[in-house]
């Protein structure tokens, strides 16, 4: 079987490369670059735990000594907090980081990895796709052509891909534009993110209105300013007034003592992608979507996207075309992408609009403010991350389906897990290995050794259960579980997404909810599968 085609060397494009080798996936990925990355100071990305999660699980790398993570967040309107928020361990702080720190760290997982050879030098110029696979050609120093099994465009907003593919990408252009800088500099507090609205130095004009502050290590600060409309110069001198001016107006002294490391304009604009897949030839991240607005963060998406798809290119490169798996790539992703960019279209206006609501109603200044952080932590319609309780994944009419503090679709809470060594882990670990998770919640099993109570119970009939699924799946078993009795068995993704949660061990139930989940019926390549080669599969992926 042929190598999966990567085009694109960015995060997306060298998660999905890892996410793909360790479900023993072979992959070229086609970098137009040299191979490394130009350090950026004022290029930086926020992610959030799941995103962090799945990055330090590909890469066994730890990114919390490369970034920042926040201790707290404040709104400020004027001189007035609005509101603060302390993270903590049931509140965990994004993590600020440099793009080129992320990469390098992805990068240097790739390097070990024998299963992904990266082609530096080497810019896509034509595809050729035919059913039994998918041929590109690069252009360079050393221009050939390469033969896949299918090609994913992670290249970003010009994609190469989609234009060869004549997929449209309509949407919106510069929705917002910031002035950028990358200093280092002491402030009153330190660790904690803020934004600033309406400034007292700043009396008027549209650019009045907003100040971000996002703190890195070594006592770096990336700040933006929100410019107003249209295409204005950003002259080296409006930066660094605006920089003296910032650090007077929060410092209190008249001549600030800084450095400045790096600039930037960072313009946003929302897009999306007619298609996101046409063949063997798929689109992820800045390809397929741009977003931005209101604090939000685009890259992050791009991050689910490549786990969206990895565990089912996976499976339909292991064991034969899953056309059902595939199409719901695009179906689950686009659907949860265009939910944000709506909520930002809705938002917009009342936010920078000028006066809007904000003259009639009293207070909804405040509620404006809190829609701000909601897009800058992650919460809310503006920052959540999608779920996918519609998609063609589904099953239906589960006779034992229960609610549990998940929603179906939803990502699940990363609790800890008896593994089936007897091992304890988090949830999370043990995904993105190709394989369903069953979690059965039994209190009291986590002060035991699993030789107690492996036989005993129900343990037995669901282990037969699990054995006798259309796909590989893993047990494990939890204490407790939000908002699920003692008893239920959950059911969940490679991606750590919800199918369903079942009252008890129901065998038809759980069979019927893991069919739908990798498609639909298995094939007759997939029936075929030896057990041997199963756990070969899931061996691999623990690596």
């Amino acid at each position: 079987m042929d190598p999966v085609i990567i085009t694109g060397a960015g995060p997306v494009g060298l998660t999905l490369a890892l996410a793909l080798a360790r479900q023993q996936v072979p992959c070229v990925v086609l970098d137009e670059g040299p191979g490394k990355d130009e350090p950026r100071p004022a290029r930086t990305v926020v992610v959030r735990e799941d995103a962090v999660a799945l990055v330090e699980r590909l890469t066994g790398t730890p990114l919390t000594g490369l970034g920042c993570r926040w201790a707290g967040w404040r709104s400020t309107r004027r001189k007035q907090v609005i509101r603060e928020v302390v993270f903590g361990d049931t509140d965990p702080a994004p993590l600020h980081i440099a793009q080129h720190e992320l990469t390098g760290v992805l990068r240097a997982a790739l390097a070990r990895e024998p299963l992904v050879k990266i082609a530096v030098d080497s810019r896509l110029d034509g595809i050729e796709q035919e059913t039994s696979g998918v041929t590109a050609h690069t252009r360079g120093p050393g221009g050939t052509w390469w033969r896949g099994s299918y090609l994913v465009g992670c290249d970003g907003p010009r994609s190469t891909v989609r234009k060869l593919q004549d997929i449209r990408f309509p949407g919106r252009t510069a929705v917002e534009r910031y002035a950028v800088a990358a200093l280092r500099t002491d402030l009153p507090w330190t660790d904690e993110a803020l934004l600033h609205r309406s400034p007292p130095w700043r009396t008027s004009g549209p650019s009045a209105g907003e100040i971000v502050g996002r703190p890195l290590p070594d006592g770096v600060w990336r700040l933006d300013w929100l410019l107003p409309p249209g295409k204005d110069l950003v002259t080296p001198e409006l930066l660094v007034n605006r920089v003296r001016e910032t650090l007077t107006g929060w410092v209190g002294t008249s001549n600030p003592s800084y450095e400045l490391l790096d600039t930037g304009v960072h313009t946003v604009h929302h897009r999306l992608a007619r298609r996101w897949r046409v063949g063997r030839v798929l689109l992820a991240g800045d390809a397929a979507h741009l977003l931005g607005a209101l604090g939000t963060q685009g890259l992050e998406e791009g991050l689910r996207d490549a786990d969206n798809l990895a565990w089912k290119l996976a499976l339909a490169w292991h064991h034969g075309p899953r056309e059902a798996l595939l199409d719901s790539y695009q179906e689950e992703r686009r659907t949860a992408i265009a939910a944000r960019l709506r909520a930002a279209d809705q938002v917009l206006p009342l936010l920078r609009g000028g006066g809007g609501l904000r003259s009639y109603v009293p207070g909804s200044a405040r509620g404006n403010d809190a829609l701000l952080a909601d897009g800058h932590l992650g919460r809310g319609t503006l920052g959540s991350p999608g779920t996918y309780g519609a998609s063609p994944l589904a099953p239906e009419h589960l006779a034992g389906e229960v609610p549990v503090g998940t929603p179906p679709g939803a990502p699940v809470t990363d609790v800890r897990v008896t593994a089936e060594d007897g091992t304890f882990v988090r949830l999370r670990d043990r995904l993105g290995r190709g394989a369903l998770l069953v979690v059965l919640i039994a209190p009291g099993t986590g002060v035991w050794e699993r030789k107690h109570w492996v036989t005993a119970g129900i343990m037995p009939r669901l282990a037969a259960a699990v054995t006798a699924l259309p796909h590989y799946a893993e047990l494990l078993v939890a204490e407790s579980y939000p908002g699920a009795a003692a008893h239920t068995v959950l059911l969940v993704r490679p991606d750590g997404h919800l199918v369903t949660a079942l009252s008890g061990v129901r065998p038809a139930d759980l069979y019927a909810a893991a069919e739908a989940a990798v498609g639909g019926a298995t094939p007759p390549a997939a029936a075929e599968s030896t057990e041997e080669e199963a756990e070969a599969g899931a061996a691999a992926g623990s690596r």
